[in-house]
C-alpha cells in the first residue's frame, strides 16, 4: 500500500497505482473513532473544496467521517487522458483502501458527480455500505429511457448538440465557451440557471466560483472539462436503468435519490421516472429546492439520517403519484 503523501501549502495527496496523484481532504471526526466513512464525489467544474454543508454536531454525534477529493484533473489531482466510467470507480476505490476506510463505506455523488457513483454502484457493490444521489444527472442516452420521457425535453436536443461538438470540434466549443462565460459576467454575473434559493444558498458556500472566462482559457481546464462532459453524456457501457438492486439482503433501501423540484439542470419528471424504474431506490424531493442542495444544511442533515439511519421525514416524501 503506497502511503498519502502531504505537500507543503497544499492538499493531503495520494499515488494511485497508473502514477496519477488524487487530493482530498478530511472532514467530520477522526477516521478512527468514526462510526460511518463516507465518501464525496463532487461534480461538474468542482472540486474537494466545495463542501457537503452538514451540521457538525451532528457529524459529531453520529461520529461521521467524511473524505472529499478532487476528480481526476480537477484542482490538484493528476488529469487522466484515460477517464472512463471504470476508472472514476478505481479512483475512488484506491482512495477508499489508502486511507484505509475498511471493506465498506457510504458514497454521496452530487449532480455529474452521480456518473462515478453509478459506475461503483455497477463495478464495486461488494464495497458499498450506502449510497445516496443528490440532483444525479441523467444521460439522454441510457438505453431502456423511453423516449416518451423525453420527446419534450430541450435539454436532450442541447446535450446532444454538446457532446457532438465536443467530440468533432473542441476548438470551436472552446472558443464559444471562452465567448459564452465572457458575455455572461459581464452581461448576467448570475446564470439563470441557479434558482433564487440557489444563489441564496451560495452565500454560504465555501470555495463556489462561477466558471469565468478567465478560467475556461486555460487548455488544462477546458480538456478536462470536455472529457469529463463526454464521459458523462455520451453512451454508456452498462444502462442504470437496467441494474439490480445491490443490496438484495437489506429490508431497508440503502440507496437513495434526492432531487430539487425547482433544479433547471434537470428535468424533474427524468429523475420521477429513473425512482419508479428502480423500486429499490428510495425517492426524495426538495419542494423549494433548486440545484445546489449540497448547501442546504437542513437538507445535508436529512441526507445523513436517511442514508445512515433509515430515517425519514414527510417534508421530503414526493407528492406525485406512481
Amino acid at each position: 500500500m503506497v502511503s498519502a503523501e502531504t505537500i507543503p501549502n497544499s492538499s493531503a495527496m495520494i499515488k494511485l497505482i497508473d502514477g496519477r496523484k488524487l487530493a482530498y481532504k478530511e472532514r467530520g471526526v477522526p477516521k478512527e473513532k468514526s462510526n460511518y466513512r463516507i465518501i464525496m464525489v463532487h461534480g461538474f467544474d468542482s472540486s474537494k473544496e466545495r463542501d457537503f454543508l452538514a451540521p457538525q454536531e451532528l457529524m459529531n454525534t453520529l461520529g461521521i467521517y467524511i473524505v472529499q477529493f478532487d476528480r481526476a484533473g480537477y484542482g490538484e489531482s493528476d488529469p487522466n487522458p484515460k477517464r472512463s466510467l471504470r476508472s472514476e470507480a478505481s479512483d475512488i476505490e484506491e482512495l477508499a483502501d489508502h486511507l484505509e476506510l475498511g471493506s465498506k463505506f457510504y458514497i454521496i455523488g452530487f449532480s455529474m458527480g452521480c456518473y462515478p457513483t453509478w459506475s461503483c454502484i455497477k463495478h464495486l457493490s461488494h464495497r458499498l455500505a450506502g449510497v445516496a444521489f443528490v440532483v444525479p444527472i441523467v444521460n439522454y442516452q441510457w438505453q431502456s429511457l423511453p423516449e416518451s420521457v423525453t420527446k419534450d425535453d430541450e435539454r436532450k436536443r442541447w446535450y446532444k448538440r454538446m457532446v457532438l461538438v465536443a467530440r468533432y470540434a473542441p476548438r470551436l466549443l472552446h472558443w464559444w465557451l471562452i465567448r459564452k462565460t465572457a458575455m455572461s459576467s459581464t452581461d448576467n454575473p448570475k446564470p439563470t440557471y441557479f434558482t433564487e434559493k440557489d444563489l441564496e444558498l451560495l452565500k454560504k458556500a465555501p470555495g463556489f466560483q462561477f466558471l469565468t472566462a478567465d478560467k475556461i482559457k486555460s487548455k488544462r481546464v477546458f480538456n478536462n472539462l470536455r472529457s469529463d462532459f463526454l464521459v458523462a453524456f455520451s453512451k454508456w457501457d452498462f444502462d442504470p436503468l437496467e441494474l439490480n438492486n445491490p443490496f438484495p439482503e437489506n429490508d431497508r433501501s440503502l440507496v437513495h435519490i434526492w432531487h430539487g423540484c425547482e433544479d433547471r439542470f434537470i428535468n424533474l419528471k427524468l429523475q420521477r421516472y429513473v425512482s419508479e424504474r428502480l423500486p429499490w431506490i428510495q425517492y426524495h424531493e426538495v419542494r423549494d429546492g433548486g440545484h445546489l442542495l449540497i448547501y442546504d444544511t437542513n437538507v445535508c442533515e436529512a441526507i445523513l439520517k436517511s442514508l445512515l439511519l433509515g430515517e425519514d421525514t414527510p417534508l421530503y416524501t414526493p407528492k406525485f403519484s406512481s
